[in-house]
């Protein structure tokens, strides 16, 4: 897999990655984490209609190697869950960027991702790890 980080993405140096559209957050980890944790076998997330908390785990991801603390990018309420990766956390290898997200959010205040990381400045900081 390629290690590509999307221009239209904002990334936390935890290595969640937040698209913006409107007030709609969708929240995945990056291609980068996907490869640092290898074969990922759970994917624990909040139900709809909970909400999550700008720098607050909300769920974790489980690998072969390790177990990671998914944090959240922005506040707001879970509109959607990624019940596909949840079945199949292996899936999200594929597709990171697509098919392999976690979270959709009705964020309070787009504000949130003012300060996440560009992914000129995040894929300057990976390349560093």
């Amino acid at each position: 897999m390629s290690l590509e980080y999307p221009e239209d993405l904002r990334y936390l140096d935890s290595h969640e990655y937040v698209r913006l559209e409107g007030e709609i957050a969708t929240i995945g980890i990056s291609a980068f984490a996907v490869q640092q944790l290898g074969d990922v076998v759970f994917v624990e997330l909040p139900e709809v209609n909970d909400t999550v908390t700008r720098n607050d785990r909300f769920g974790t991801i489980e690998s072969v190697k390790a177990v990671e603390e998914l944090n959240s990018p922005v506040t707001g309420t879970v509109i959607e869950r990624n019940d596909a990766i949840i079945e199949s956390p292996e899936e999200i290898a594929d597709d990171p960027y697509g098919e392999g997200w976690l979270l959709k959010v009705r964020v309070n205040d787009p504000g949130d991702i003012d300060d996440a990381l560009t992914a000129k400045d995040y894929s300057t900081l990976v390349a560093g790890e």
